[in-house]
C-alpha cells in the first residue's frame, strides 16, 4: 500500500478499505491534512466541514468492523460544489446574497453521495452562481490553478478540479451548463463527465425540466469516474426527466476499453470558434491515438449554425428566471457579466425565445443526421489554455476578439444543446506545462461508448500520477 493515501484512486480506496488493510478514519484523515497544508494555497475548499467528515469516518470505520454489507463508495472522501445544497454545511452558490445560508436538506445528488458510503468533505468554490468559467467571486476570492497559480483553473466547478488534481480527495462532484464540469477537468488535467440530461436526477432545481444543466461526476481516473456515475444515477420522482439507468454497464467500459472499429469524427473547432494553435495540436495529437486502437478518424463535424445566438437568447432567458430577483437588491455588488445576462433575460420576448428553441430544434436533427455515420465526436475541451487570472474571460483567441464571456467555451456549449453526452479527459500539456483536455462526445444515451473511449486513451497515454507544481 503507497504511503499516500491522497494519492490513490477511490477504487483502491474502496478494495483497501473493504479489505480492512486501511480504515475510513486513516483515509479521512489524510486528505483532511492535505487539505490543511494545500487549501491555503489554491483556495479549491470555501467551507471544510472536517467536524462532520471525522463523526460519517467513525461511523464507516465502526460498519466496516462489525462486517456490515459496505456500499460503493464506503469511506470515501468527495468534495461538493458550493453550488449544490448540503444539510447543516454552509451553501453559498459564491454569492454574498447567500453568504450566510445553511440548507435544511441535502440536494438528492448528496444524498445519493451519503447513501453510497461516501465521506463529505465540504464545499468548493465557483464563481458567482455558477455563472462564467473563471472561478473566483466577491465573497472568496479566486481559485487558482495548480499548475501554475497566477492562472484560472477554468468553472464553474473550478474548486472541485483543483481539489482533484492536488489530491484533496479522489472525487468530486460538479455541475454543468455551458462546460462547468468539462472546462475545468481540461484546465486541471483531472476528467469531467457530463453525462446525458436524466442520467443523475437533479434535485431541488428551479428548472426540473431543464435539460441544459446537469450535476455529474469529476475524478483522476476513468474508473472512479464511472464508480461515482454508478452511485448516483437512476431514476427519482422528484426529477421528472430522470431515467432508469445500468450502471453495471458503465463500469464494465471503463474495464475494457476496447473501441477497435469505432468510427470517429474530429473537429479542432466544431466550425464556430478560433483556437489556440497548440492547444489545436495537442488535442489532435491525442485524438490521432484512436488509429493505433484500430478505428477511423475523420475530419468532420456537424452543421452548429446559429449556435451564438441559440445560446445567448436560451442561457439569458434562464438566468433572468432563477436569478432576476437579486437584481434590486445586490446588482452592485454581483459579478458584472451575470448582471448583463440577466438583464438582457429581462428584456426578451416570448416570440425571442421561442424562435431560439426551434433553432434548437433543428440543430439537434443536423447533429442526430451526422451521428448517423459516426459513433464519436472528438475536439479540444477549451478553445484557449489556462489564462490569468485576473481575466474574466480571454480578450482574444487567435488573433480574434472575444465578444462576450461566454465567447471562449463554445465547443463545450455546443454540445451542451445536443444533450448528447461528454466527458474530458487530459489531453496532454502545453510547452510550459499547462494542461489542454479532449473532448469526447457520444450519442445519444451513449455514456457506455463515451467512458470506454476515455478509458482506451487513458491505457494508452497514461496521465494519472502527475502532480501539479503549486508554484
Amino acid at each position: 500500500m503507497p504511503d499516500d493515501l491522497c494519492d490513490l484512486p477511490a477504487t483502491a480506496l474502496a478494495a483497501a478499505i473493504r479489505a480492512k488493510r486501511i480504515s475510513p478514519r486513516e483515509v479521512t484523515e489524510a486528505v483532511l491534512d492535505r487539505i490543511e497544508q494545500v487549501n491555503p494555497i489554491v483556495n479549491a475548499f470555501v467551507t471544510i466541514a472536517a467536524d462532520q467528515a471525522r463523526e460519517a469516518a467513525r461511523e464507516a470505520e465502526a460498519a466496516v468492523m462489525r462486517a456490515d454489507p459496505l456500499p460503493p463508495l464506503h469511506g470515501i472522501p468527495v468534495s461538493i460544489k458550493d453550488l449544490t445544497p448540503t444539510k447543516g454545511i454552509r451553501t453559498t452558490y459564491g454569492s454574498k446574497a447567500f453568504a450566510d445560508h445553511v440548507p435544511a436538506e441535502d440536494a438528492l445528488v448528496v444524498e445519493r453521495l451519503r447513501g453510497a458510503g461516501a465521506i463529505i468533505l465540504g464545499k468548493t468554490n465557483t464563481p458567482e452562481l455558477g455563472a462564467g468559467a473563471n472561478t473566483k467571486n466577491a465573497l472568496f476570492g479566486p481559485t487558482r490553478n495548480p499548475w501554475r497559480l497566477t492562472h484560472t483553473c477554468g468553472g464553474s466547478s473550478g474548486g472541485s478540479a483543483v481539489a482533484l488534481a492536488t489530491g484533496m480527495g479522489p472525487l468530486a462532484h460538479g455541475t454543468d451548463t455551458g462546460g462547468s464540469l468539462r472546462i475545468p477537468a481540461s484546465f486541471c488535467g483531472v476528467i469531467g463527465f457530463r453525462t446525458s440530461p436524466g442520467v443523475v436526477p437533479a434535485y431541488p432545481d428551479p428548472l426540473l425540466y431543464d435539460p441544459l444543466s446537469i450535476t455529474g461526476p469529476m475524478a483522476r481516473t476513468v474508473a472512479d469516474t464511472a464508480l461515482m456515475l454508478a452511485a448516483v444515477a437512476g431514476p427519482d420522482d422528484r426529477a421528472p426527466i430522470s431515467i432508469p439507468v445500468d450502471p453495471s454497464e458503465w463500469l464494465k467500459a471503463a474495464r475494457t476499453p476496447d473501441v477497435r472499429g469505432a468510427r470517429i469524427a474530429w473537429s479542432a473547432d466544431l466550425g464556430v470558434t478560433p483556437v489556440d494553435p497548440e492547444v489545436a495540436r495537442i488535442a489532435e495529437a491525442a485524438a490521432r491515438t484512436y488509429q493505433d486502437m484500430g478505428c477511423t478518424v475523420a475530419d468532420a463535424h456537424p452543421d452548429f449554425r446559429g449556435l451564438r445566438q441559440i445560446i445567448h437568447t436560451t442561457r439569458a432567458a434562464r438566468m433572468a428566471a432563477v436569478h432576476g430577483g437579486l437584481l434590486a437588491a445586490w446588482r452592485d455588488q454581483m459579478f458584472p457579466p451575470l448582471v448583463w445576462n440577466i438583464e438582457h433575460g429581462l428584456t426578451l420576448s416570448a416570440e425571442e425565445w421561442g424562435r431560439a428553441e426551434m433553432e434548437r430544434t433543428a440543430l439537434w436533427h443536423r447533429v442526430r443526421t451526422f451521428f448517423q455515420g459516426y459513433d464519436l465526436l472528438l475536439t479540444p475541451t477549451v478553445a484557449v489554455p489556462p489564462f490569468p487570472l485576473e481575466w474574466d474571460y480571454p480578450p482574444e483567441i487567435n488573433g480574434r476578439k472575444a465578444e462576450t464571456y461566454i465567447d471562449w467555451f463554445l465547443l463545450t456549449y455546443a454540445i451542451t444543446l445536443t444533450g448528447l453526452p461528454a466527458i474530458s479527459v487530459p489531453a496532454g500539456w502545453t510547452a510550459d506545462g499547462l494542461p489542454v483536455g479532449l473532448q469526447i462526445v457520444g450519442r445519444r444515451w451513449g455514456e457506455v461508448a463515451v467512458l470506454r473511449a476515455a478509458a482506451a486513451l487513458e491505457a494508452a497515454r497514461p496521465w494519472a500520477g502527475r502532480r501539479p507544481p503549486l508554484t
